[in-house]
């Protein structure tokens, strides 16, 4: 069965490598993406977390340069994902990010980045909660940048506010949050009850279990359902030990990770091809559906800043066996991937 290619929207690492290292190197970042297209993921945006500004800096340039000096990194990498320092430092909702190194939103900061990189900044993850981030809202807007909340304690006001200034997504929606909350006032209600928000999902079985993640979906519509990784480097990887911005993190034999001794998650190993199987797998929607929330769905939610922008992006194709599994992968009509 053919479809179009996957889009993963929120990748920090894959096959080993973490795009959060200052020291990445093209050869390492076309290893990860040949491991993506063998994923069915044929458009990416590589995600930065939380750092200070002289590490966001390199940890950039890196990326960018290795974007930029890989084989398939002009073909499959539009732009960036920051998520982050703009985040809820409060012990639950900051998450493996470093709390310590988290600031209020800074349009300046991203226009410093922005500056030396060669391609986008396309989407931002913060937390709107935080002063000044309505007006950093409508700044990032004004810039073609689309902007998500995540890490956030945001009320139904805070909520709204954002939706207004133009904030569309909610990042790994369910993760990210306080394991002790209000029943009913608090940021997973106000997300679900808002119409413009498209939600990002890590449907793994382990960021949020098929039930819960049964609930949400139903909550928001599938045509505001969005499939996304987390992935990190100990993604399509064995279990053991990985690097990931600056921490040491552990995949153990259940597919979850963490920093060793560490309660929360740190990333996902979750493959997005995977992904569309469990939903489909758990029932949660037709093949045709969890295709669309993978392919479809994230390209639309980030359509303002690819026109405002002038990104291109290139035409994929995926193939499917009956075991829903990848069996080859093209790009602008070349073949980059063939189990044959």
């Amino acid at each position: 069965m053919k479809t179009s290619g996957l889009f993963d929207l929120q990748v920090n690492g894959f096959a080993g490598v973490d795009f959060n290292d200052a020291s990445l190197t093209p050869a390492a970042f076309d290893h990860a993406l040949e491991s993506m297209l063998a994923t069915g993921v044929t458009q990416v945006l590589p995600t930065l977390i939380t750092a200070s500004a002289d590490q966001l800096t390199a940890r950039f340039e890196a990326l960018d340069a290795a974007v930029a000096k890989s084989r398939l990194g002009p073909l499959m990498v539009p732009g960036f994902h920051l998520e982050g320092p703009f985040l809820n430092p409060a012990p639950g909702f900051c998450g493996c990010h470093p709390a310590n190194v988290m600031i209020a939103p800074d349009i300046a900061l991203v226009d410093g980045l922005q500056a030396r990189l060669s391609k986008p900044i396309l989407l931002i993850t913060i937390a709107p909660e935080i002063e000044g981030a309505v007006s950093f809202v409508r700044a990032a807007r004004q810039r073609g940048i689309t902007i998500a909340m995540g890490h956030s304690d945001a009320r139904l006001t805070a909520v709204q506010a954002a939706a207004v200034a133009g904030l569309t997504l909610s990042t790994h929606l369910g993760n990210g949050v306080a394991h002790t909350m209000h029943k009913f006032d608090n940021p997973l209600f106000a997300q679900l009850a808002e119409d413009r928000f498209t939600a990002c999902f890590i449907a793994d079985g382990i960021h949020l279990a098929p039930h819960a993640l049964k609930v949400m979906m139903r909550a928001k519509g599938l045509s505001r359902s969005v499939l996304v990784t987390d992935a990190v480097a100990a993604a399509a990887a064995a279990p053991g030990l990985y690097p990931f911005a600056g921490m040491t993190i552990e995949r153990a034999a259940d597919g979850s990770v963490r920093e060793p001794g560490a309660p929360m998650l740190a990333g996902s190993s979750l493959t997005l091809d995977q992904a569309v199987r469990n939903v489909v797998d758990w029932d949660l929607c037709s093949f045709e559906a969890a295709i669309s929330m993978a392919a479809a769905h994230p390209s639309a939610a980030l359509a303002a800043s690819v026109a405002a922008l002038k990104v291109a992006l290139p035409p994929s194709d995926i193939e499917w066996d009956a075991d829903r599994k990848i069996v080859r992968a093209s790009i602008d009509g070349r073949a980059l991937f063939a189990t044959k």
